[in-house]
């Protein structure tokens, strides 16, 4: 489908979705942030659902500002994936040993590694801006500074929620590699100190959402805030680069008798901020669940722990803001999912893989979410499917 385009106050809403399907408080969100003095655009993925803050799935372009809410406390967060050289025949029939060492090799949840990860001892890990990243710790907020030591042994961590690492096949039978994570608790640290230093300033006292606060252009606060969040969108790239690296260590260790290749790794965040130019400005362009999909740029697109996921071509939409869907994106809150589905629920629905099937993550059953079928299909006009994958193993936190 093309777009539907809402009325909004600044700017019309641009819907990949049909908005009767989007739910109230989604679309008040939405109609939030379109009243922002500064907008210049507003692009909704057919994943959209309420999120914190501002809209999941909403690409917001703006002129000499940027919302740090409507990046989210995830800053960087996306997904790495990769086509390796093995096939389905060479794999064991019982997958519970790989998982665990997976699950050896990578923490999960809130875990860390015990001592930092020594990026020169992973194979054909690119090391070279490793240093210059972390001495630029020095100039971030005062705020977290005490948290450095967590967060160099955050780095190679996967965390909680929708995070995921992944053993996956597609229809040729060909493994893939993929997982989803962002910035961990440094991200989530900067992000909340942030929001709260724009919520203080004079400019931000009329919004209607004090949420949507913003920091604008050429003043110290956002120059601080864009430091800190680039930084951040670094961190959770690192970390996702870490995390691929120790997961190949896993499978070729494991399958040395292939002697397993890998192609080149493909990564996208999908909450950030870009710098980029659309109609001869220049604009803040925030993709809060959202990937960009620039003409031939590659991206991911996950549907759910027991659906598949796709590996997809942007087409360069600009009415988009080159951007798509992140995800399948939720049709129900945790809390719903978790008074709505059992364990046996979550044994049916993840048939066939080799994950959790416990009341811990059974708010994050693939039947809290939206098809991902339909999701790829209401955004023909931005992306091409290049492969369809479907996990044998998900890993979780």
């Amino acid at each position: 489908m093309s777009y539907v385009e809402v009325p909004g106050a600044q700017v019309p809403i641009r819907m990949w979705t049909d908005p009767s399907t989007v739910e109230d408080v989604a679309m008040q969100q939405l109609r939030n942030v379109a009243t922002l003095p500064w907008i210049k655009g507003l692009a909704v993925m057919p994943d959209v659902h309420y999120g914190k803050g501002a809209t999941v799935g909403s690409v917001i372009a703006m002129r000499g500002a940027v919302c740090p809410a409507a990046v989210g406390v995830d800053i960087g967060c996306g997904m790495s994936a990769v086509r390796t050289s093995l096939t389905a025949n060479d794999l064991p029939g019982d997958l519970s040993r790989l998982r665990s060492k997976i699950e050896q090799a990578i923490p999960v949840g809130r875990g860390m590694h015990d001592d930092p990860v020594d990026p020169g001892r992973l194979h054909g890990f690119p090391t070279a801006r490793w240093d210059d990243f972390w001495a630029r710790f020095d100039g971030v907020a005062e705020a977290v500074k005490f948290r450095q030591e967590r967060a160099t042994k955050q780095m190679g961590s996967l965390g909680s929620g929708n995070h995921f690492i992944e053993f996956c096949l597609d229809d040729d039978g060909v493994v893939w590699l993929m997982l989803h994570s962002g910035s961990r608790n440094i991200g989530k640290e900067l992000a909340e100190f942030h929001m709260g230093q724009a919520q203080k300033l004079p400019h931000n006292q009329g919004l209607v959402d004090r949420d949507l606060a913003v920091f604008i252009a050429d003043t110290p606060p956002m120059a601080a805030y864009r430091n800190d969040l680039f930084w951040a969108q670094e961190y959770a790239r690192h970390n996702r680069d870490v995390m691929m690296a120790l997961f190949q260590d896993v499978v070729r260790k494991e399958f040395k008798k292939a002697k397993v290749t890998f192609d080149d790794v493909i990564s996208c965040h999908h909450n950030y901020v870009a710098e980029e130019q659309y109609d001869g400005m220049d604009l803040l362009v925030t993709r809060k669940g959202a990937i960009r999909a620039g003409s031939g740029e590659y991206g991911i697109i996950p549907g759910s722990m027991g659906t598949g996921s796709y590996i997809v071509k942007g087409l360069g939409n600009a009415a988009s803001f080159n951007s798509a869907s992140h995800g399948a994106g939720r049709k129900m809150s945790r809390n719903q999912a978790k008074k709505r589905f059992s364990t046996r629920d979550l044994e049916e629905q993840t048939r066939g893989v080799e994950c959790r099937k416990d009341s811990g993550v059974v708010d994050e059953i693939p039947g809290a979410y939206k098809p991902i079928e339909k999701v790829i299909d209401q955004q023909r006009d931005l992306v091409e499917v290049v492969a369809k994958l479907k996990q044998v193993i998900c890993v979780k936190g």
